[in-house]
């Protein structure tokens, strides 16, 4: 798409990790506590209907009826290790960070101008939506608790895993359905190339994130070093590496 359509853009979908949100957080941090804590967490939760619930999600995930507990620890930390995109481990990941986040061992991690960023587009009327594959929850609880302040309260709204694959442009399409406007009016910003591509062949404007921390092949996909950047490309002629 050409800058004329970014111009038009009345809403930004924004991933997190790579894009608003330092990747070693999520894997250093993030993944790490959740590796440490998800066994003692199902242990005092088990009773939990959320938790019973997340059980018997990976049960059918795996086909599986006879799973126990222990069998499903040893999975989730599988799943962290791989970095799978699997919904159950995501929800329980979600609970055991807000443990985390409300006892004050970590902050949810958002580039400076990132945080800048996203204020002035809401203030200037763009409507504000996440898309990762972390749950809706943890997204909400990285936003609300960052050394910025509470940013939850700028998105209107969050899209995990539930809504579809990140790499399938009926998931950008379903998105898009959701915040009822039009997808050639929504930008998403993301640092993979494959997600990019499914909400570009869904109609939205895309642009590649490369904040530097990998090997990033944008694919044709405008890009920008920061939301600096994104918010040159959407105002029209700018400096953004391509």
């Amino acid at each position: 798409m050409n800058r004329a359509a970014m111009a038009r853009a009345s809403a930004i979908v924004t991933d997190i990790e790579g894009t608003t949100t330092r990747i070693s957080f999520v894997k250093d941090v993030l993944f790490r506590h959740a590796n440490d804590q998800i066994p003692r967490y199902l242990r005092e939760h088990r009773s939990d209907p959320r938790v019973v619930a997340i059980l018997e999600d990976v049960r059918e995930h795996e086909h599986d009826p006879s799973l126990d507990e222990d069998a499903i620890v040893a999975l989730f930390c599988r799943w962290i290790d791989e970095d799978r995109k699997v919904t159950p481990l995501k929800a329980i990941q979600g609970y055991v960070w807000a443990e985390g986040y409300r006892a004050g061992l970590f902050h949810g991690h958002v580039y400076e101008d990132a945080a800048a960023h996203l204020r002035q587009w809401h203030a200037r009327g763009i409507g504000l939506y996440v898309f990762s594959s972390g749950s809706v929850v943890a997204q909400r609880d990285l936003f609300a608790h960052t050394v910025h302040g509470d940013l939850s309260r700028l998105f209107s709204g969050f899209f995990d895993t539930t809504t579809g694959p990140k790499r399938k442009p009926s998931s950008y399409a379903s998105i898009a359905a959701a915040i009822g406007i039009a997808p050639s009016a929504i930008t998403f910003l993301s640092d993979t190339a494959e997600e990019l591509d499914a909400a570009r062949e869904a109609g939205m404007t895309s642009i590649c994130l490369d904040r530097g921390e990998g090997a990033i092949d944008a694919k044709g996909h405008p890009c920008a070093r920061d939301f600096g950047e994104v918010d040159s490309l959407l105002a029209g002629p700018s400096s953004a590496h391509h």
